[in-house]
């Protein structure tokens, strides 16, 4: 495959994780990412590790939003240290870094959208700016809630009269376990039941994931996505202090269950997704594992289970995943087709 040019919108946790996974893939050259303070750019390739060395400290909800430079966690200033791209030399402020991002498009092949989850419609929005400013090419994001994928199918007939291929939900879950489960379902005539159940933690520690573990808290029972978001950092901390850094999560809004279903799997009403998250150890808590339940054309009732490796980092099971989707949509792009498409729909490139 020829070189592939790409971008990355938000330089927290996943955002720079992603830019670090690409040194080791074939193929990827970043050219420009960008945080709420500025956005860098470099057509023969960004200096990762100067980047990184720069908005080391930065987290997942500081990142640009559709339209100025306020966090997109609420607005709540997050930390005390104020760090961002514009601390690199490739990098320099700018009042509306997306579009800075849009306005050079022509020379980006894919554009990995590393965006808080805390608005449903955020990454919609940002899609139909790249849209407006006529992109051409491939958006790919990791989002998690199962409400925002109709929100891109509804915007399918733009993205394809625009030339723009989007995969959503293609990090770990939705993402690589997705597209296991639809792989694993092969053997049936008939899925029953879907249950994924992750285990994640956090290697890079709480201080690189604050966005992450805010958007899981979302997910308990006494939380939503607006009450998350409107949550103080000493509040983030006493409810992990609650948990004694364990925290455990069941039925799960992730987009695996809509995913699925509009792969032809199953119901969305058959997926289960729930897991555990330790925010101060290293070692997964538990083995991520998905399971696949159905009969099989002779009549026989069976589970396939896919299973992780325990030593797989976050990093790797969603940055890889979602540079690898990343290639398998520029292949597709390159080809002519466009539209919206899920992690069950395509396999990733390697």
């Amino acid at each position: 495959m020829d070189d592939i040019t790409f971008a990355v919108l938000g330089t927290g946790g996943i955002g720079r994780r992603a830019l670090e996974v690409s040194q080791h893939k074939d193929a990827l050259t970043p050219i420009a990412a960008c945080d709420r303070h500025g956005v860098a750019f470099d057509f023969d390739g960004l200096d990762v590790d100067e980047l990184l060395a720069a908005t080391e400290g930065n987290i997942d909800n500081e990142v640009a939003t559709d339209g100025g430079t306020t966090a997109a966690g609420g607005g709540v200033k997050q930390h005390g240290e104020d760090k961002g791209v514009v601390a690199s030399s490739q990098a320099r402020p700018s009042e509306d870094p997306i579009q800075e991002v849009i306005d050079h498009g022509d020379r980006i092949d894919a554009v990995l959208l590393a965006l808080p989850n805390y608005e449903h419609d955020f990454i919609p929005r940002t899609a139909d700016r790249f849209v407006e400013g006529d992109y051409s090419g491939v958006m790919i994001d990791v989002l998690k809630r199962s409400r925002v994928i109709d929100m891109l199918d509804d915007r399918r007939d733009e993205f394809a009269e625009a030339g723009i291929t989007f995969i959503c939900g293609a990090g770990a879950t939705p993402g690589l376990l997705t597209g296991a489960a639809a792989l694993a379902a092969q053997s049936f005539v008939e899925v029953t039941d879907v249950d994924i159940h992750w285990g994640v933690g956090l290697k890079s520690g709480y201080e690189d994931n604050r966005g992450t573990v805010r958007e899981d808290i979302a997910h308990l029972p006494e939380y939503d996505i607006e009450t998350a978001r409107e949550l103080s950092e000493a509040e983030i901390e006493a409810i992990i202090d609650d948990h004694d850094g364990v925290i455990e999560f069941e039925d799960m809004e992730h987009a695996d269950d809509v995913l699925l279903e509009r792969a032809g799997v199953c119901d969305a009403a058959d997926v289960s997704v729930g897991g555990i998250l330790d925010v101060r150890n290293d070692e997964k808590p538990t083995t991520t594992t998905v399971r696949v339940t159905g009969r099989t054309s002779d009549g026989e009732t069976a589970t396939n289970t896919f299973q992780l490796g325990d030593e797989t980092s976050m990093e790797a099971n969603v940055n890889g995943p979602a540079l690898g989707y990343l290639k398998a949509g520029v292949r597709r792009n390159r080809a002519g087709e466009y539209g919206v498409f899920g992690p069950a729909d395509l396999m990733p490139g390697f």
